[in-house]
């Protein structure tokens, strides 16, 4: 049974229900999504590793870990303050759409177009923007040295559009496990690697992850905050922000 080719083969199926059943299991005891979500993304990670392979679901994986982490991190304040989304610290439906569609489109078009060694970079670049958004907000919304992106004065935490120096040191450490993440998919699954490349890869994968935190928070200044976006319609943007950036930089090589 071959559990290192990428796509619909029995080996990967296998390995992508057990990590999903694993998800369901560790989403339940953790609280860290509601039913919706949970199911939700389950659905997503059979996509995600049915068509695309199970080391990316261990990327997305990672990052649902992660993040739940930064979400409960000093969640007592954050709830005192109005900065939390839930009451317990849960995400829902909603949440995982909006950072989920579009890396389940990226396995759909690493199938058709039957590319995986070069696509799992693009599916680390959107996951990677939603980890360094989420990163960002639950952890840099508690530094009180916030201010507005475009204009740089001072304004509310929690606001969009707001920066931090701790939210940004946190928005690279976000993007950084991912890029380290999508690095070891690569090596496990493609046939052609280099240190050299995978090193070069990482760095600018990393980059870009920040990039895209940084691009959210334009849109959410700009946009969200005068009704013309919805939170989610941020989120994906940006995400879709930091996979254009990939796929331009994956041309010149």
């Amino acid at each position: 049974m071959d559990i290192f080719s990428s796509g619909p083969n029995t080996g990967n199926v296998l390995v992508t229900i057990g990590l999903v059943v694993a998800l369901l299991v560790i989403s339940s005891r953790a609280k860290m999504l509601d039913t919706t979500g949970a199911n939700t993304a389950a659905v997503l990670g059979l996509i995600v590793g049915g068509l695309g392979h199970w080391t990316w679901l261990l990327i997305l994986l990672g990052f649902l870990l992660s993040s739940h982490k930064a979400t409960k991190w000093r969640f007592d304040e954050k709830k005192r303050l109005g900065l939390s989304e839930s009451n317990d610290g849960h995400r829902g439906w909603t949440n995982v759409v909006a950072n989920g569609a579009i890396p389940g489109l990226i396995c759909l078009y690493a199938y058709l177009s039957n590319d995986w060694n070069s696509v799992v970079w693009l599916f680390g670049a959107a996951v990677a923007v939603a980890a360094s958004d989420t990163f960002a907000s639950e952890i840099g919304c508690l530094d009180p040295r916030v201010r507005m992106i475009t204009t740089f004065k001072p304004c509310e935490q929690g606001e969009n559009g707001g920066f931090s120096p701790n939210g940004q040191l946190a928005a690279a450490a976000g993007s950084a496990v991912v890029a380290v993440l999508t690095l070891c998919a690569w090596w496990i699954t493609s046939s052609d690697t280099s240190t050299l490349n995978g090193l070069q890869l990482l760095g600018v994968l990393s980059v870009i992850g920040w990039l895209g935190c940084q691009i959210d928070s334009y849109l959410g200044a700009l946009l969200e905050n005068r009704g013309y976006m919805s939170k989610g319609a941020v989120n994906a943007s940006a995400i879709s922000g930091g996979v254009v950036l990939m796929y331009a930089y994956l041309g010149t090589l």
